[in-house]
């Protein structure tokens, strides 16, 4: 049954003004211009090549964890407004551990942060910081193919092991989590403005419908259309072939040359949306949560039936973190039911932990006025909690093999957003 989402303009707990997009960093995750530009580059590191056979992965966390010891102290990097700047979860894991967290919003983008980390790693420098946050896709895909993640030690993350809902313990980009463990995730699916759109869409087709003309916008990341692209075709963009991408660019032309897309759009689509000057669009779940809160407007999010893309912040170690057991401890302790419910409540994007659901609904039942109506609101969502029939729409981008891959895709559909 296909899932008609809609917000409270409301929503976020506390929060009274809109945050900076979280997308809209994202836009650049994928086959950003800045990202080929480093591929082209032929970035070399001194990595070895990825372990493929659980026996090669379990010599490589051997030797990588032997004699590692606890230090006292972690350098944490992450994206902003991904925690309470008040920091509860970091005092919590302090008070039990003895564990100090530096902790710095450094991370604005993938391309930017890859640039910057890069030339450290391939030198075996320390970059400062023995915990990031990486968003799936060519930059995750470059780190882990230069050998610049420690492989991750799972017998160290027992509450992953517990409490991780089975969709992010198996993820394409990372198999068997091998350098990740996700920190927060979110979803492209379809918005509309109900105002003007009197049959909800249910289907990515419905983005081609001609009565539409002009008012479908569409987003001007490669990967996002193509994702749209193929799924229009029942195709899986996770396993899709060079001859797939070609079928799939044809359709999105077809889309194109009929006028029926209004704009190519980075996170901008969300005000057209919001005043009609676009009915329906391609759209991030997070920004639909964001512009109810901050405009009272009622903008509905679909996953539709052929399908949706789930996009995932990853939390990985740089090889040369000084402070490994530390850094996995830190990542084990977000995986807590308690922790994870803090931090579904401040950051409302999908948890990667579905038990926190129960945790939200009790401090809703125990919360009071403004409070409780937002956090039974929070509790309900399915944009933060998924069911295992959303989970089961959801697909994963495409993994490169090579940089020559990668480019072919990039030209193939970024051809279409750019004529």
């Amino acid at each position: 049954m296909n899932k008609d989402f809609v917000n409270d303009p409301a929503f976020l707990r506390g929060m009274t003004t809109r945050r900076i997009g979280r997308r809209d960093a994202f836009r650049l995750a994928g086959l950003s211009a800045a990202g080929l530009a480093l591929a082209a580059c032929g970035v070399q590191g001194k990595g070895s090549p990825r372990p493929t056979t659980s026996a090669q992965v379990q010599s490589e966390v051997e030797k990588y964890w032997s004699g590692k010891v606890k230090n006292g102290h972690v350098n944490f990097a992450n994206w902003p407004l991904y925690m309470d700047p008040k920091r509860p979860e970091l005092k919590k894991f302090t008070e039990r551990t003895g564990i100090t967290v530096t902790y710095k919003e450094v991370i604005q983008d993938n391309p930017s942060w890859f640039a910057k980390i890069q030339p450290l790693l391939a030198a075996g420098q320390s970059i400062d910081y023995d915990l990031m946050v990486v968003t799936n896709g060519v930059h995750f895909t470059q780190l882990v193919r230069l050998g610049y993640l420690v492989p991750l030690d799972h017998s160290k993350l027992p509450n992953f092991a517990a409490n991780a809902a089975e969709r992010y313990k198996n993820e394409s980009f990372d198999p068997g989590n091998v350098y990740s463990i996700p920190w927060a995730s979110g979803m492209t699916g379809i918005a509309y403005n109900p105002k003007y759109v009197d049959t909800p869409p249910t289907k990515i087709a419905d983005l081609w419908n001609p009565k539409y003309k002009g008012k479908v916008g569409m987003m001007a990341d490669a990967q996002e259309i193509a994702n749209f692209g193929l799924l229009l075709l029942g195709i899986k963009p996770e396993t899709s072939t060079p001859d797939d991408w070609e079928k799939a660019a044809e359709k999105l032309r077809e889309q194109r040359d009929s006028g029926i897309v209004r704009k190519y759009y980075d996170q901008s689509y969300i005000d057209p949306l919001a005043k009609g000057d676009i009915w329906l669009t391609m759209a991030w779940s997070g920004d639909v949560f964001q512009k109810n809160i901050s405009d009272g407007t009622d903008l509905r999010f679909v996953i539709p039936e052929e399908g949706a893309t789930i996009w995932t912040d990853n939390m990985v170690i740089p090889k040369t973190a000084e402070n490994p057991v530390d850094a996995i401890m830190l990542m084990d302790f977000f995986y807590e039911v308690e922790i994870a419910a803090s931090l579904a409540e401040y950051i409302n994007y999908v948890t990667p932990v579905p038990a926190a659901q129960e945790v939200v609904r009790k401090h809703a039942a125990e919360a009071t006025g403004e409070d409780k109506r937002l956090l039974e609101q929070l509790a309900e969502s399915p944009l933060v909690f998924p069911s295992e029939e959303d989970y089961a729409k959801l697909h994963d981008y495409r993994n490169f093999t090579s940089t020559e891959e990668q480019q072919k895709f990039e030209h193939i559909f970024q051809a279409i957003t750019t004529s």
